[in-house]
């Protein structure tokens, strides 16, 4: 006796394609264009959360450079200033500190360049 697998079969075209809603055309209704595009949407959501941590760490170093620059220093320099300081401050309190407390992060560059 064959087995169509009904229940089943609607059960997981029913999961895929209420994460196809929103797409375009074909892809949010029609079952093998929706399995598709939800398996190359679910791909790049893994691959861009890996990629987020990232583009913030780029963010940040950009923005102490700015900030080093306007003390008269450089990245590199500041981050090789901080460490021979033994002051220990991740990238993204130092960058934040950059943006919101200028005074403060002046206070580590003239650490960091002594």
């Amino acid at each position: 006796m064959r087995v169509k697998g009904g229940f089943t079969n609607r059960r997981r075209h029913k999961k895929v394609l209420k994460r196809a809603k929103g797409m375009y055309s074909a892809n949010s209704r029609a079952f093998t264009h929706a399995t598709e595009k939800v398996d190359r949407a679910l791909a790049y959501a893994y691959k861009h959360r890996k990629m987020k941590k990232r583009d913030f760490r780029s963010l940040w170093n950009q923005r102490i450079n700015a900030a080093a620059r306007i003390n008269g220093t450089t990245y590199s320099r500041l981050i090789g200033g901080l460490a021979k300081a033994g002051i220990q401050i991740d990238r993204k309190n130092l960058a934040d500190l950059a943006m919101h407390d200028a005074a403060g992060f002046s206070v580590l560059c003239k650490h960091a360049i002594v």
